[in-house]
């Protein structure tokens, strides 16, 4: 947000209008890499990787014990997976740290030069769509852990009216985590203090899930921006005016520093999207396992915690297949925006240059996940289809 609220200043027609800042470029990719930095050492402090260890720590804890019901070994099994996730995120932005920062120094310094209004408004609707984007993903984990927490409330009391005849009291948390907390003697007394820890460490894991998706997509739509706005040069290309080579050979450098740009983006996210696609496969078959099952029991707890967490998964699947599949679209759509303009009155030297652009977009830049798996719509359906079959052997399964 730190770095949104900065390039919104940036946006401002009172800043970028002017030229006199334009000689202030290098200092202001200097301050980008200050504030990238600080960014990051905000993120990273001792209380956010306190709360990943616990979160999953805790659940495997409770798997070690054995002492939870087939429903909490589904919750902690999605909240280790989770925070494993998070962890792996955050660790591999540290690593590839130098990609992004060049992606955000690149995004300022084309704040800073653009002039004309039309590619401003192309600018400016990417970033709005992925502000929305990412408040949308934040807000949504936001939501889905409040609900589970509440949820957990809910079962703590009826559990306790339940179990009245036997004077048993069973303590339910939103983390599962009662047998551990038995095995350590920590009093009941404290359960509403442990229940706002674990609501803290479950909202701090939903920023570091879906806020580091939301500081990638944002960079990766300002690359779909840059894209479409050189479409608009290619086809809009004045063959009669002079210094023809010069434009166009401008176009051109700048073609293959947005596909280094995306390159870096996609090295970036390969192994995450990776471990992402493996998780999510898995956890949408076990929940939507698990909401067959509180359908049957009339379970509406359970219903509303596996939707709300199924529906959180398939939200981040959706936003990265869907950048996915606009990034590869605009890159193989540079090629055509070429031939579109007037190339036939473009001097031979020039034409020349035009068959090794349209050969580059025969293999467009990708969001791969492991160098083998394309993150595009087609994958994300794939993806659904498959978790949906092996669902309906589980159902075939219980029916029987």
């Amino acid at each position: 947000l730190y770095i949104h609220d900065k390039l919104e200043l940036l946006f401002s027609r009172k800043y970028l209008t002017s030229p006199a800042h334009h000689h202030e470029e290098h200092i202001t990719l200097v301050y980008s890499k200050e504030i990238y930095s600080f960014n990051w050492q905000e993120y990273d402090d001792e209380t956010q990787q306190c709360c990943h260890s616990f979160v999953v720590i805790m659940p495997a804890l409770e798997f070690q014990f054995g002492c939870t019901d087939a429903g909490s070994n589904v919750d902690s099994l999605m909240l280790i997976t989770c925070g494993l996730l998070a962890m792996m995120k955050t660790i591999l932005f540290r690593v590839y740290i130098e990609q992004l920062a060049d992606n955000y120094n690149s995004a300022i310094n084309d704040y800073l030069m653009v002039e004309d209004t039309g590619k401003r408004v192309i600018m400016r609707r990417h970033a709005f769509f992925g502000r929305m984007l990412a408040c949308f993903m934040v807000c949504f984990s936001y939501f889905a852990s409040a609900l589970c927490t509440l949820i957990s409330a809910l079962t703590d009391d009826k559990d306790k009216q339940l179990n009245a005849t036997y004077e048993v009291a069973v303590e339910e948390y939103p983390i599962p985590s009662r047998c551990t907390l038995e095995y350590l003697n920590v009093p009941t007394s404290v359960s509403k203090i442990i229940c706002f820890f674990e609501f803290m460490a479950f909202i701090l894991t939903s920023t570091s899930n879906h806020g580091t998706d939301a500081l990638f997509l944002n960079a990766t739509l300002h690359v779909c921006g840059q894209v479409k706005i050189l479409k608009a040069d290619f086809t809009n290309f004045d063959t009669t005016s002079s210094r023809i080579h010069e434009r166009f050979n401008a176009l051109v450098k700048r073609h293959n520093y947005l596909i280094t740009m995306a390159n870096k983006l996609a090295e970036t996210i390969n192994y995450v999207m990776l471990m992402q696609f493996f998780v999510s496969s898995i956890l949408l078959c076990i929940i939507g396992f698990q909401l067959i099952l509180a359908l049957r029991l009339s379970h509406f707890g359970m219903l509303a915690k596996s939707i709300v967490m199924m529906s959180s998964f398939m939200t981040q699947l959706s936003a990265y297949s869907f950048v996915g599949d606009y990034l590869k679209s605009q890159m193989e759509e540079v090629g055509l925006s070429i031939y579109q303009s007037n190339w036939y009155n473009l001097p031979l030297t020039v034409t020349r240059n035009i068959v090794f652009m349209m050969m580059w977009d025969q293999y467009p830049v990708k969001l791969l996940a492991g160098n083998f798996i394309v993150v595009n719509l087609s994958t994300y359906m794939n993806i659904i289809k498959t978790s949906m079959s092996y669902l309906s052997v589980l159902r075939v399964m219980v029916d029987t």
